[in-house]
């Protein structure tokens, strides 16, 4: 289940990344700059999730040990 949230989430961001594209080329500066914000946080939380720490580990497989 985990895998499915952080592909939607990746999928999101990118398409918040399409939608702000177009806004800025309407001249909606200020919206899409606050969607490229939230895709830029988007992609931070993922990365803190599936990046290894220095044993190896990602924040997803602690957690999914934890649950067990």
């Amino acid at each position: 289940m985990f895998d499915i949230v952080m592909s939607v989430i990746v999928l999101a961001a990118v398409a918040l990344v399409a939608g702000a594209i177009a806004m800025l080329r309407r001249g909606n500066r200020k919206q899409g700059m606050l969607m490229l914000l939230l895709a830029a946080v988007m992609v931070a939380n993922v990365a803190i999730w599936l990046i290894p720490t220095e044993s190896g580990d990602t924040l997803a497989d602690a957690a999914a040990s934890s649950d067990d």
